[in-house]
């Protein structure tokens, strides 16, 4: 359910200790270089990547010998530009791959990262040709969020598509309207129930039931890494109708919301003996499809089989246009607290943007047919945008490809505004 991709160095996950303010031994820039001047000169012998990389990245990804040969998978990386940099962490484009550093608290590599880069538009007009170049059903706008979700620049910008795991915005803002209202808290516990649980994405699935967790870390796994069982919980939690009143406060009025599904219910509809349940769940009307619920509640989730190609994408999903998706942040952003504010920062889905963005909140969604990208980002002049890419193909799939220049398409919305 979740449009991020990682490649290649990618680790999970992995904890860093504190890191102070001045790093001694080698600045990320530095360690940049290394990893730069390494590739063109595999195999690199292990006295020297235990000079650059910590003991705890290289156990991750499986050892000295497993660094050379996912290094050799890229090739000679290019001279880098930087994006972005922290005293810890730097982000910089190297030809095809976006690379992602950070450095532990003794300036060792900890974490690296190499997603697939796409350059930005340089114009409106490219970006709405490689648009339409992507699916056969597209939605994209740029909005002024300052201005009241003013388009700044829209196509189709208010045709609702399939928003895959997009939705879980709205569950995060009937989450920060129940702790407003004093009906929660975020650091609140909720066990785990077996009966709630969802499949991947997602680790909460995984954790034995009545393990005990804050709201807040729900909120946070749902958004950051699209856990299926953590959204599931607080669906449970809030009440389905609570969640489906966050769609109409937020001005959500897409056919099709209806009922709101789990992502469990999803997954059954379309992963067990598909079209067993799909069928007499779409032969009724919307207001009568939730007496289909209870049956695929009841579907084992162990037989629930994985799908690759689109299946009533247009059908059974979650809804919502890019400009309903620019009025889900404005309503968190108007609820703005730490919070929030963290669940949506942890993870900013690759994009690549530089340092006239020092704020980004990220949620995406996909399935197969169906991948969206949704972003607020704080500008250095001052003003808030949106952009919403949305792409569908009921009779087929998307590739990494176009995930990668979606991701593009993303960026160059916020960047020539």
């Amino acid at each position: 359910m979740r449009s991020r991709i990682l490649l290649g160095l990618s680790v999970v996950a992995l904890v860093l200790p504190g890191v102070p303010a001045v790093v001694r031994p080698a600045p990320p820039m530095a360690q940049l270089a290394w990893v730069v001047d390494a590739s063109s000169r595999l195999p690199i012998s292990e006295a020297e990547q235990r000079e650059h990389l910590s003991a705890e990245f290289l156990s991750a990804i499986g050892g000295p010998a497993e660094f050379n040969e996912t290094m050799a998978g890229f090739g000679a990386l290019a001279p880098p530009r930087v994006l972005s940099s922290t005293p810890t962490s730097v982000e910089a484009v190297s030809g095809a791959w976006l690379v992602s550093l950070v450095v532990d608290a003794n300036g060792l590599v900890g974490r690296l990262r190499f997603s697939p880069y796409a350059p930005s538009p340089s114009s409106w007009s490219e970006l709405d040709g490689r648009l339409r170049a992507l699916a056969p059903s597209v939605s994209f706008a740029t909005f002024d969020v300052s201005a009241g979700c003013e388009p700044i620049h829209s196509v189709d910008g208010d045709v609702p598509r399939p928003l895959g795991s997009a939705f879980k915005l709205y569950v995060l803002g009937a989450l920060a309207r129940a702790v407003a209202d004093g009906r929660a808290s975020w650091d609140q516990e909720l066990a785990i129930r077996d009966e709630w649980k969802s499949l991947p994405t997602g680790v909460l699935q995984e954790e034995p039931a009545g393990t005990r967790l804050p709201l807040r870390e729900y909120a946070n796994l749902m958004i950051s890494i699209s856990d299926n069982t953590a959204t599931d919980h607080l669906i449970h939690f809030l009440g389905r109708r609570d969640v489906s009143r966050q769609l109409s406060l937020s001005g959500n009025r897409a056919d099709g919301n209806v009922p709101f599904l789990t992502t469990r219910e999803l997954f059954a509809l379309k992963g067990f003996h598909y079209p067993a349940l799909a069928r007499p769940y779409l032969s009724l009307p919307p207001s009568l499809r939730h007496a289909v619920l209870p049956a695929a509640n009841s579907v084992p989730r162990d037989r629930i089989e994985p799908w690759t190609t689109a299946r009533d994408v247009e059908e059974i999903e979650w809804f919502g246009a890019p400009s309903d998706m620019c009025r889900a942040f404005a309503g968190l952003q108007s609820r703005h607290g730490a919070a929030v504010d963290h669940a949506l920062s942890i993870s900013d889905g690759g994009i690549g943007l530089g340092g006239d963005f020092p704020a980004v909140w990220y949620q995406g969604g996909a399935e197969p047919g169906v991948l969206t990208l949704n972003y607020l980002a704080h500008k250095a002049d001052g003003r808030t945008l949106v952009s919403s890419v949305m792409l569908t193909d009921p009779d087929g799939t998307l590739t990494p490809s176009t995930q990668t220049e979606a991701f593009a398409l993303a960026r160059g919305g916020l960047e020539l505004s």
